[in-house]
């Protein structure tokens, strides 16, 4: 976050230059108030490439064996460009590479889940899922208690993720 302000900046006092730069060779025929205009127009730029990057960043930045089964395109009246060109600012990814099958039940899995989302840490979770039974399991509080099994239906971007690698 803090080299994405340092780019901002460094975006906006370039976008400064290029306007003083065209004040010059114009003989000052262009109005003052460009310069601030050109800075500011510099910076929303540096922002919104930053924000339409990220994702594709993030998800080349995977380990091996992480496969994404879900993105998350959002869309908001303060950034209306959104609406034309929906921003990905959330994630999930599946630990494929890692996949445990249960050796008492076949179709079973145990899978690590990351879900990653634009300004927040990443968070990682395991479930279980059932291939058969096109279900999987939240994950447990750590009491021991059973799973909590949810029938999500085979078009589930999790369950389909986890079973295509089976």
């Amino acid at each position: 976050m803090f080299f994405e302000l340092i780019a901002v900046f460094v975006a906006g006092f370039a976008g400064a230059g290029a306007a003083m730069i065209l004040r010059k060779m114009t003989g000052g025929r262009l109005p003052r108030w460009l310069v601030p205009v050109g800075a500011g127009a510099a910076m929303l730029a540096a922002t919104i490439s930053s924000e339409y990057t990220w994702y594709a960043r993030t998800a080349a930045a995977l380990p091996e064996g992480m496969q994404i089964a879900q993105t998350v395109e959002s869309r908001a009246a303060w950034r209306p460009w959104t609406y034309v060109f929906p921003l990905t600012d959330r994630f999930v990814a599946v630990d494929v590479g890692g996949l445990r099958a249960n050796r008492q039940t076949a179709d079973l899995y145990l899978a690590e889940m990351a879900f990653f989302a634009r300004w927040r840490p990443v968070t990682q979770v395991q479930i279980m899922v059932d291939c058969a039974g096109n279900r999987r399991a939240d994950p447990t509080m750590g009491d021991g208690s059973d799973p909590v099994w949810r029938d999500v239906g085979p078009e589930d971007p999790v369950v389909q993720t986890v079973c295509a690698e089976t």
